[in-house]
């Protein structure tokens, strides 16, 4: 994560900080454009790293919405079975709303404007919608549990924007 970080401080960003080992990260930046910032994010990834993935960049207004407009907030107990799915284009987002006919009857699944929620008491590995979120369905999503989703947010209410 360490390189992680200096590649986007390369970029030009400022202050960041990355969070766990999953390519996390928090910056401010001149850059208006989320679809900019993730294509330069991409192609460094790319270049430095020799991996192609998808990068999905929220500002700080968008992780925020994300956080307070959480249809079915879980208790602490639960952060790590509830999933929040995130994408770029909000159509690719309001596609995985066509998972709501394999949600079982003790999961919660909603897709808003912001993200894709699933509460999966028994397991992501368990759920029909989180094998589908996190396999083909979801190839232009990234995923989160609710923990990461809130140590991001509280990075940003730390002064990181």
């Amino acid at each position: 994560m360490a390189e992680f970080r200096a590649a986007l401080e390369e970029l030009g960003h400022g202050s960041v900080r990355t969070l766990l080992n999953s390519g996390n990260a928090i910056f401010s930046s001149t850059e208006s454009s989320t679809r900019t910032l993730a294509h330069g994010i991409a192609n460094v990834v790319e270049e430095r790293f020799g991996v192609v993935t998808p990068v999905i960049v929220k500002s700080a207004a968008e992780l925020d919405a994300i956080v307070k407009n959480n249809p079915f907030p879980p208790p602490e107990a639960a952060h790590s079975r509830f999933l929040v799915a995130f994408a770029m284009d909000t159509t690719r987002l309001h596609e995985l709303a066509s998972l709501s006919s394999l949600v079982q009857p003790d999961e919660r699944f909603s897709v808003t404007a912001h993200a894709a929620y699933l509460h999966c008491p028994g397991g992501l590995l368990e759920s029909k919608v989180g094998k589908a979120i996190v396999g083909r369905a979801g190839r232009s999503v990234t995923t989160r549990n609710w923990a990461t989703v809130l140590k991001l947010s509280a990075l940003l209410g730390e002064g990181v924007a």
